[in-house]
C-alpha cells in the first residue's frame, strides 16, 4: 500500500504543479505583473510549504539540526539539480534585477544564517541558538524584501503597461474568471503540498524497510521530497515557456525558506543547532555566488551551466552519504 501512496503522491505533486503554474501565470497576466514577480512570491510561497511544515513541525519537537537541515539541503538541492534540470529543460534568460537584486538578496540570508549558526565563534559555548528575537528579525527582513519586490513591480507596472498590455489582460480576463483562477490555484497549492508529504512519507517509509539509517533518510529523501515541489513546477514552467517564473520560483523559494521557514520555526520554539550543518551551510553560500556569476554572464543560463549545477548537486550527494 506504501507503493500506491506514493504514487498517488506524485501524481497530486504533478497536476498540482500543472494547474498551479497555469493560474499564477493567467493571474500575472490580469495584473499586468511581471512572471518574475509571481514566482518571487506567491509561486515561491507555495513550494516552500512543505519545508515550512516540517520544520514547524520539528521546532515543537526541540530538533533544531532538522529544521537548519531541512532548510539548508533544500536550498542546495533547489540552485544545484533543480534549477540544473530545468536549465537543461530550457536556457533561462535572467533579468538584470534578479542577477542584481534578488540573489544578492539570497546570498545575504544565507549569510545571516551562517552568522546565526556560528554564534559559538563569537564566544558562545557548544552549539548555537536561533532565538526567538532572532526569528522575529529573520521575519522582518521577510516583510521588507516583498515590500520592495512588490513596490518596484508597482512602479514598473505604472511606467511600461501600455494600451496593448491592457488589452491583453482585459482579454485574459475575457478567458478566465478571477473565482475560476482563484479556485484552480488553491487546489493546485494543495495538491503540491498533499503530493509532497504523500511522497516524503511514503519514500520514507520504503527506505526503512529497505534498511536506510533514520540519518541518511533525512539527509536524502526528506530533503529531495520537500523540495519536489519546486523541482516539478520550475521543470513545469521550463516546458510550458514561463521560464521567468521558474527562475522566479527557485529564487524566491530559497529566499522564503531561510527567512520564512527559519524565522516562523524560531519564533515558535528556539532552535539549538550544532555545528555539524555549517560546511552545508558555506557551500549554499558557494553555490549561490556561483549562480550569481552565471546570471551576470550575460545574463543568460545555459545548458552547459545546468548540467554543471547537475554533477556538483551529485558530488554533494555522494558526500553526504559517505559521511552518513
Amino acid at each position: 500500500m506504501t507503493y500506491v501512496w506514493l504514487v498517488v503522491g506524485f501524481v497530486l505533486l504533478i497536476k498540482g504543479a500543472d494547474w498551479f503554474v497555469d493560474s499564477a501565470s493567467t493571474i500575472a497576466k490580469k495584473l499586468s505583473i511581471s512572471p518574475i514577480i509571481i514566482g518571487l512570491t506567491i509561486i515561491a510561497f507555495g513550494t516552500s510549504a512543505p519545508e515550512a511544515v516540517v520544520s514547524i513541525i520539528a521546532a515543537l519537537e526541540g530538533n533544531g539540526d532538522m529544521v537548519a537541515g531541512n532548510v539548508v539541503g533544500s536550498n542546495i538541492i533547489n540552485i544545484t539539480l533543480v534549477l540544473g534540470l530545468t536549465v537543461v529543460v530550457a536556457p533561462i534568460v535572467v533579468e538584470k534585477e534578479v542577477a542584481n537584486r534578488d540573489i544578492i538578496f539570497a546570498l545575504g540570508a544565507s549569510v545571516l544564517m551562517l552568522l546565526l549558526i556560528s554564534e559559538r565563534w563569537f564566544g558562545a559555548e557548544g552549539g548555537s541558538v536561533i532565538s526567538r528575537l532572532d526569528g522575529v528579525i529573520i521575519l522582518g527582513g521577510l516583510l521588507f524584501y516583498m515590500f520592495y519586490i512588490f513596490k518596484k513591480a508597482k512602479r514598473a507596472k505604472s511606467i511600461t503597461m501600455d494600451d496593448a498590455a491592457k488589452a491583453d489582460s482585459t482579454e485574459e480576463g475575457q478567458k478566465f474568471g478571477w473565482a475560476r483562477l482563484i479556485v484552480v490555484l488553491i487546489i493546485g497549492l494543495v495538491g503540491i503540498v498533499l503530493g509532497g508529504e504523500l511522497v516524503v512519507s511514503s519514500a520514507t517509509e520504503i527506505a526503512v524497510a529497505l534498511g536506510m539509517s533514520q540519518a541518511l533518510v533525512g539527509l536524502t529523501i526528506i530533503a529531495l521530497g520537500t523540495s519536489l515541489p519546486e523541482l516539478v513546477t520550475s521543470v513545469m514552467a521550463a516546458f510550458k515557456g514561463e521560464t521567468e517564473m521558474a527562475m522566479g520560483n527557485l529564487i524566491g523559494s530559497n529566499i522564503f525558506n531561510i527567512l520564512l521557514v527559519t524565522g516562523l520555526a524560531s519564533s515558535i520554539m528556539p532552535l539549538d543547532v550544532t555545528g555539524v550543518i555549517v560546511f552545508d551551510i558555506i557551500l549554499m553560500i558557494l553555490i549561490t555566488v556561483m549562480l550569481f556569476i552565471f546570471a551576470r554572464t550575460g545574463y543568460r543560463l545555459r545548458r552547459t551551466e545546468g548540467i554543471v549545477l547537475v554533477a556538483i548537486y551529485l558530488v554533494y550527494f555522494v558526500y553526504i552519504i559517505l559521511r552518513g
